[in-house]
């Protein structure tokens, strides 16, 4: 599929800022550059300027995950396809370069033929298409209507709690059919002041969302089950959790080993030091999508194997447990002896004398 690719977009991706160089694949000649900030209107902006030089295209991203990977994430959500030029790469690239200096623009060119003269086909290519890519939309489109429900049901619980304080409602009622019956009729019945018009509208939408989201559900269940039945197979593994793992990994192919895949996840041990083989740290730099997915699966299956067990750091040293080198402890000091009954007390230390010739 690599063969109708037309251009290549290199990227220098920073903290704040991305600049992106276009290249025709045929010529090598520079079709253009663009700056923008970092963020979602950035990214839109990037993608627009894209599609209008070709719809064959490829995206260039120097492998600096942790500046790179929201650029990443949003071009999978698209449909594009992404690959990672490793930095070792950029060094060649650059001493080849025919323009003197340093810049983001030289830098994203250079991005760009690295990839080129690599090879693009041999680089990691992350990529979404067909099913993959619809999983992704779904799984999004979902989420953004659990978030408009989350936001709905505050309000309406708390208007029925204006409405009728000693009513209680268990957790999660107003998601289901028959709990919002009962407050349908309710409300029906009670007096049509505005804030049980506003409850009434709430509820509506409310019940309108859980049955879409149930549809989105049911949908993606059988897509997950088509693209990846392997990972519905795996206990502790819902539909959900594999669809959020297919959408966000984007082709677990495109990884060398199983490290490298927990690496990008962000579940890779990292040593705490040089000196100490048994102390590990968390890695913030991991994409937090795949590693809340992977948590959830894992403490879902420990909840329901009984087998599994959930090993946890042991943050405490037990009472019980034996240092390797204890340290010398100082012997406690003895109690103060008490006086013998009979030795009478020194004069000046408890009796008071009184001089009455002064």
């Amino acid at each position: 599929m690599w063969t109708r690719v037309m251009i290549v977009l290199g990227a220098d991706t920073h903290k704040r800022s991305h600049t992106l160089a276009a290249i025709n694949v045929a010529t090598g000649q520079v079709l253009g550059d663009r700056t923008v900030q970092v963020g979602p209107r950035g990214f839109a902006t990037l993608l627009g300027w894209a599609r209008e030089l070709d719809g064959q295209r490829v995206w260039a991203l120097e492998d600096c995950r942790h500046v790179s990977g929201a650029l990443e994430r949003f071009l999978l959500g698209r449909g594009e396809r992404v690959v990672r030029v490793s930095t070792r790469l950029m060094a060649a690239s650059r001493r080849s370069s025919r323009q003197r200096g340093k810049s983001d623009q030289i830098d994203a060119v250079s991005v760009a033929r690295a990839a080129l003269a690599a090879g693009i086909e041999t680089l990691p290519t992350a990529a979404l298409a067909g099913v993959e890519l619809d999983i992704r939309l779904l799984v999004d489109h979902r989420e953004r209507l659990v978030r408009t429900r989350v936001a709905l049901n505050s309000t309406l619980q708390w208007n029925l709690h204006d409405l009728w304080p000693e009513l209680a409602l268990p957790g999660g009622a107003l998601f289901s059919k028959k709990w919002t019956s009962k407050i349908a009729r309710r409300l029906a019945r009670a007096e049509q002041t505005m804030r049980v018009r506003i409850a009434r509208d709430e509820l509506r939408r409310v019940r309108e969302l859980t049955h879409t989201i149930n549809a989105l559900e049911t949908e993606i269940a059988d897509l997950v089950a088509q693209v990846a039945p392997q990972l519905v197979a795996e206990r502790g593994c819902g539909p959900l959790t594999a669809a959020k793992l297919v959408g966000e990994i984007a082709g677990a192919d495109r990884f060398a080993t199983d490290a490298k895949l927990a690496r990008a996840a962000g579940i890779a041990p990292i040593p705490a030091s040089s000196g100490r083989t048994d102390r590990h740290r968390l890695d913030r730099c991991g994409n937090r999508q795949i590693n809340a997915a992977i948590h959830r699966m894992a403490v879902t299956r420990a909840r329901c194997d009984p087998q599994t067990r959930l090993h946890r750091p042991q943050t405490r040293r037990r009472q019980d447990d034996q240092r390797s080198h204890p340290l010398p402890q100082a012997p406690p000091h003895p109690p103060p002896l008490a006086p013998a009954p009979d030795q009478q007390p020194r004069p000046g230390s408890h009796d008071h004398t009184i001089n009455l010739l002064t």
